[in-house]
């Protein structure tokens, strides 16, 4: 199962990521996460340290990889030629971050659209890359795409089997992530989930007015405030907090919708 995690900055796409990564692999999946957002911090919120993590070249940002691969360097400019099918079956082997046994990260990064434009040698890689992935039985990969419609736009979150689109309990919010839906089911992802994260009391009455298909819901957890706030990985957050019993019923839909 292949699920793209999206939605507009700031809603929690990152926690969402990483927190599903963790509930499937405790759950005895082989779960590969990639950061494709433009500040990649993936890494740190799975428990790699931060040290490490600032040290990780991301794959769109590696220009020797990108030219080995695709035969042209990054910002070549127009008219240069280069592989719009490079081969990318050893960039997992390479350049994976192992977390656990059954649980790895691969650091993808974004691409800087002022520079490389719509095609260039570093997307022709990503969606070579994300393409190429087989999965096995019990394998999920779960990408964490860059804030708002950039993945749609550059066709990297073709061939996906599901989405989760994640919102805050605001009216922008939730109308932006009604249009990420509808781009994600003219792509054809068959499964395609709304979560409203953050979520309080008095955000509840609201919620009803904005005639939503359904969806799921996550109560804001002070435990993710504080985490975030003392620097510490999101692998400290109880197992009986608020958005760790959201992320398992999340899991359970999107295994049960994938069997």
């Amino acid at each position: 199962m292949k699920i793209l995690i999206a939605g507009k900055g700031g809603v929690g796409k990152t926690t969402i990521s990483a927190l599903l990564s963790l509930e499937l692999s405790e759950r005895g999946y082989n779960v590969l996460a990639l950061d494709t957002d433009s500040v990649p911090n993936l890494a740190m919120s799975l428990g790699i340290p931060s040290k490490e993590a600032e040290g990780i070249v991301p794959i769109s940002k590696d220009e020797k990889l990108i030219e080995e691969k695709t035969g042209a360097n990054p910002g070549s400019g127009w008219g240069s030629l280069f592989s719009l099918t490079p081969k990318v079956d050893d960039i997992i082997e390479r350049r994976c971050v192992k977390i656990k046994e059954n649980l790895k990260l691969l650091v993808v990064g974004s691409i800087d659209q002022s520079k490389e434009g719509c095609l260039c040698p570093a997307i022709a890689l990503a969606k070579a890359l994300l393409r190429h992935i087989l999965l096995k039985e019990r394998d999920v990969i779960i990408v964490d795409s860059e804030a708002g419609a950039e993945v749609f736009g550059r066709g990297l979150a073709e061939r996906f089997s599901a989405m989760v689109c994640v919102s805050e309990p605001t009216y922008k919010s939730i109308k932006i992530s009604k249009k990420l839906l509808e781009m994600g089911k003219e792509l054809k992802i068959a499964n395609r989930v709304l979560l409203i994260n953050k979520v309080q009391k008095e955000n509840l009455e609201s919620l009803n007015r904005f005639s939503l298909s359904p969806y799921l819901m996550i109560e804001f957890d002070r435990n993710v405030k504080k985490i975030d706030e003392e620097g510490k990985p999101l692998t400290e957050i109880p197992i009986d907090s608020p958005i760790r019993k959201g992320i398992s019923l999340l899991a359970e839909k999107l295994l049960e919708a994938g069997q």
